[in-house]
């Protein structure tokens, strides 16, 4: 249905209550910053831009062109120290060179796709087989190994940067042009925020996500084993040898995938299998409310604390025990549990097992999603 919108000249209720809105939004940005500045560039010369979000506490977000890769998440600890709380590398180049998707954005599909292949209408799509027989993170040449078109926004509302990306039809067998915008937005009550939004001009398949690796120690600091979790989800996935889900959905209950009450990541991680936690809760999201609580951290030793709410039906809880000191920025290697994913996103493959939430996008539809998380420090 059409809404119509009748124009008056006359200073309104309505637009006196506007009014107070956007002036009692204003705290929430004011004090905040953009700024740009040259990262490097590909050895085709293709230059790779770096912009700095900052808002008026201290808490700063960096995003590279590059992949819309979030490079740092700056945030106080509880002595008012800065420190980048989220695993990173020290320039482009290493980047370039290949890494675990450290703060990248991928798609065009998140997580694993059972047989690298799907159907949409009778029609069967395949896809790149990136993973064995199977596919992972949209493929070989996904989102986060492209460069994304950054326009920064800051029209007193908003503060922060629109990177858009077209993928064209039949990219890593996909079908349809995609049209994508990822959106990093910081406020003033200590936010960090992720919006997605696709447009495609044929039926297919899509979830988003940001794969960033959080240390709320700080990036470097040591493992994340003693961090304090909480996970707002009463179900996981089950998953077969290949870590591609079965359909079946299992309970968290009285097993070492429950976090319900608040545990040390460590705490029972050697229960699981391969020691190491790699699963998709499914969200527990309450009837009317767009956005769900789905987890808190916490670290003592900093006092850091960082609560993450999502439109997504699931997300992947990841410990990365598979980390070496292959990585490393600002002299310190990174190794095994040094950091921890949540990466936001519709369950895997979920294209092919029909009881699970639909990833089919079509034209006449709009993909949108948003991820928060909200920083806080416990003195």
């Amino acid at each position: 249905m059409q809404k119509i919108i009748k124009k008056n000249n006359h200073f309104t209720s309505f637009s006196l209550l506007l009014f107070v809105i956007l002036i009692g939004m204003a705290p929430l940005y004011c004090g905040a910053e953009i700024q740009k500045s040259t990262y490097g560039a590909l050895p085709d010369g293709t230059q790779v831009d770096l912009y700095t979000l900052t808002n008026a506490h201290g808490l700063e977000a960096k995003i590279m062109t590059y992949g819309a890769t979030l490079i740092s998440v700056k945030t106080p600890d509880r002595h008012g120290n800065l420190d980048n709380i989220t695993l990173h590398l020290d320039s482009l180049g290493d980047y370039l060179k290949g890494h675990p998707l450290f703060g990248s954005t991928v798609g065009r599909f998140a997580n694993r796709i059972g047989g690298a292949k799907f159907t949409i209408d009778g029609i069967e799509y395949k896809i790149t087989p990136n993973a064995g027989k199977n596919h992972i993170h949209g493929g070989n040449k996904s989102f986060h190994k492209l460069i994304w078109k950054a326009s920064p926004i800051a029209d007193g509302s908003i503060n922060g940067i629109d990177f858009t990306h077209i993928s064209p039809d039949g990219t890593e067998g996909y079908p349809g042009t995609l049209k994508v915008t990822a959106r990093y937005q910081i406020t003033n009550d200590d936010k960090l925020i992720l919006k997605y939004k696709a447009e495609t001009d044929k039926p297919t398949v899509l979830t988003l996500t940001n794969h960033v690796y959080w240390n709320l120690g700080g990036a470097g600091s040591g493992d994340v084993l003693n961090h304090q979790l909480t996970l707002y989800s009463d179900r996981y996935l089950a998953y077969d040898q290949d870590k591609i889900p079965t359909g079946e959905i299992l309970p968290v209950k009285n097993t070492a995938m429950d976090f319900t009450s608040p545990m040390t990541i460590g705490s029972r991680i050697d229960q699981i299998s391969e020691q190491n936690y790699d699963h998709c809760y499914v969200v527990r999201h309450k009837d009317g409310q767009e956005l769900s609580h789905i987890a808190t951290a916490y670290n003592k030793e900093s006092g850091r604390m960082m609560d993450v709410y999502t439109t997504q039906p699931g997300f992947q809880f990841y410990t990365a025990r598979h980390l070496s000191e292959r990585y490393k920025a600002g002299g310190k290697s990174y190794a095994p549990y040094h950091g921890f994913c949540l990466e936001t996103q519709n369950f895997p493959n979920a294209p092919n097992i029909p009881d699970f939430p639909s990833s089919v996008l079509r034209p006449e539809e709009k993909y949108e999603h948003t991820t928060i998380y909200q920083f806080a420090v416990q003195k």
